[in-house]
């Protein structure tokens, strides 16, 4: 759809309405003649041309004139001589009438069918643009192409546009033919950003002069802009305003409704565009983000224990079943002592939160009390120092769980230091029945958790371990599994989980034990989401 003013020529397709005219003025005895918009006689034709058009228009004085109009144009005319009949002239207004019906619905189809080729053509290329600015550059074009646009622009709005009282939070994407001086001036064009909030409330806004326009702030720089029409609509996805399209031409223009709509259904179409180059956009983001999530995670594991420390009188297993692809548990074992006093370390522990921030917190944590472990021979300066190092490098509101032991695998002589953690449990498994509740003690000997008071104190404690004795230390993963009532697994639920696992094999090795244990706990929770990351570390003497 062009600016020209549309004619009864247009919508000619052979020479039969000017032909009717002369032999309807014959039969009557008048004159009755068709006229296109400036007043020249449309006069049929022989041959291949159907039709032929006077060069001047012609003097209507001495006719009754019946104009013939769509919408609000006027597309030219019937005039019949005076003191014609009057049912000649009733006839005529009845052609002229359904005349007018039929050029409108022509026209009307026109603008579809045109309105369906541009957006047809616009979404192709939007359908390969692969970002927001080329998405929106192409959009621009389109719509100043299809409607002989001179000037135009499309900005983007941030979450409180909607609410400025000037051109704050909008972003300007593109533009064609304005300058640097009137795209930097964050002046409205209207007085409180009138036609941006009609715009935004998805009413379309066409103003035919703005020179003439009351609404208009420093009408100046129109004339310097040389800038005389204007319309926009919103970019609205999902009846949230995203931004707006601003178009302009340097001669007065009344913009019909065909072509208000066209404007509208381009912004529409760009707004989804925008949206959808956004999403892939932020699946790109996302694929990268996983993959870099996978390695972190592949790495993280591989700071866990694949090969467990290798002593005659002690069985070690453990196991990490994270919520995510990153989690804040950790346990590990190794040797600690000399080579002539060889012993074994174990420690598990549970940074607060989950993610990337936790798993960072986990590997500083665990390489902490593994350096501090081979120079320093008391426990609790151990977690006391890392305790130091961990409020040296963190946040108030980022604090681990601890608890390290050392086990002294001749004497079995256990040597331990809580800090806020979880107590781990012992369970000592009688020759001659099965093991129950009196069997079991907590090691809840240490102090606070690390990374919040250097100053923090911590206790050791002692515990002399059995033949068959079976350390078990967790994190509260294990007992804030949920079923499907949103009832925990407990404490109580655990200790009961590890007798159960004795009862039925008094002699089962550490793994078998944790399988067990892991057993009931898959039988309580079904296949209800799991809350946090579960950690077990068992020892079996």
């Amino acid at each position: 759809m062009t600016a020209e003013q549309p004619s009864i020529v247009h919508f000619l397709t052979d020479g039969s309405l000017p032909r009717f005219c002369v032999d309807l003025g014959e039969m009557a005895r008048a004159d009755v003649s068709l006229h296109d918009p400036a007043g020249c006689q449309i006069l049929p034709s022989e041959g291949d041309v159907p039709y032929a058009i006077a060069t001047q228009p012609s003097d209507p004085s001495g006719m009754h004139v019946i104009p013939i109009e769509i919408e609000d144009f006027r597309l030219g005319e019937f005039r019949v001589s005076q003191g014609a009949p009057e049912k000649l002239l009733s006839s005529v207004h009845h052609l002229a009438s359904t005349v007018s019906e039929v050029c409108e619905n022509e026209y009307e189809l026109r603008h579809r069918v045109r309105e369906l080729e541009v957006l047809y053509r616009l979404s192709e290329h939007l359908a390969r643009a692969s970002d927001v600015e080329e998405v929106l550059n192409i959009a621009l074009d389109s719509a100043m192409d299809v409607l002989d646009l001179d000037a135009g622009s499309i900005v983007l709005f941030d979450d409180e546009t909607q609410h400025a009282s000037d051109e704050h939070g909008i972003e300007l994407i593109a533009s064609r033919n304005l300058s640097d001086a009137w795209l930097a001036d964050p002046t409205p064009l209207s007085e409180n950003r009138e036609f941006d909030h009609s715009a935004i409330r998805g009413e379309i806004v066409a103003i035919e002069n703005l020179l003439d326009d009351p609404r208009v702030l420093a009408p100046e720089r129109l004339q310097q802009e040389n800038i005389t029409s204007f319309v926009t609509a919103a970019l609205i996805f999902q009846n949230r305003p995203i931004g707006a399209i601003r178009l302009y031409d340097k001669n007065p223009r009344l913009f019909d409704s065909s072509e208000q709509r066209l404007v509208m259904s381009i912004a529409q179409q760009a707004a989804v565009s925008v949206e959808q180059a956004r999403l892939l956009a932020m699946q790109a983001r996302d694929r990268r983000l996983g993959r870099q999530l996978q390695l972190a995670s592949e790495i993280q594991l591989r700071m866990l224990p694949t090969n467990m420390p290798k002593f005659e009188r002690l069985n070690i297993a453990g196991r990490y079943a994270p919520s995510l692809e990153l989690g804040g548990d950790f346990y590990d074992a190794f040797e600690v002592g000399t080579p002539a006093s060889m012993n074994l370390g174990i420690v598990i522990g549970d940074v607060v939160g989950k993610g990337m921030p936790a798993a960072l917190l986990m590997a500083s944590v665990r390489s902490s009390v593994r350096a501090y472990a081979q120079d320093v021979y008391d426990i609790d300066e151990i977690v006391s120092r890392t305790n130091k190092a961990l409020c040296r490098d963190t946040l108030a509101s980022e604090f681990v769980t601890l608890w390290y032991g050392v086990i002294d695998p001749q004497t079995l002589h256990l040597t331990y230091c809580g800090a806020g953690h979880e107590p781990p449990m012992i369970l000592s498994v009688p020759e001659h029945r099965p093991p129950n509740s009196t069997d079991l003690v907590e090691l809840s000997t240490g102090g606070m958790v690390i990374g919040v008071d250097p100053s923090q104190r911590y206790q050791r404690g002692h515990f002399d371990l059995h033949r068959g004795d079976v350390l078990m230390c967790y994190t509260d993963g294990m007992t804030d599994a949920q079923n499907f009532e949103e009832a925990r697994f407990g404490k109580r639920r655990l200790q009961n989980a590890l007798i159960e696992t004795l009862s039925d094999n008094p002699e089962a090795s550490a793994d078998e034990i944790i399988e067990g244990i892991f057993w009931r706990i898959r039988q309580f929770a079904g296949l209800s989401k799991q809350p946090d990351d579960q950690t077990l570390l068992v020892v079996r003497t």
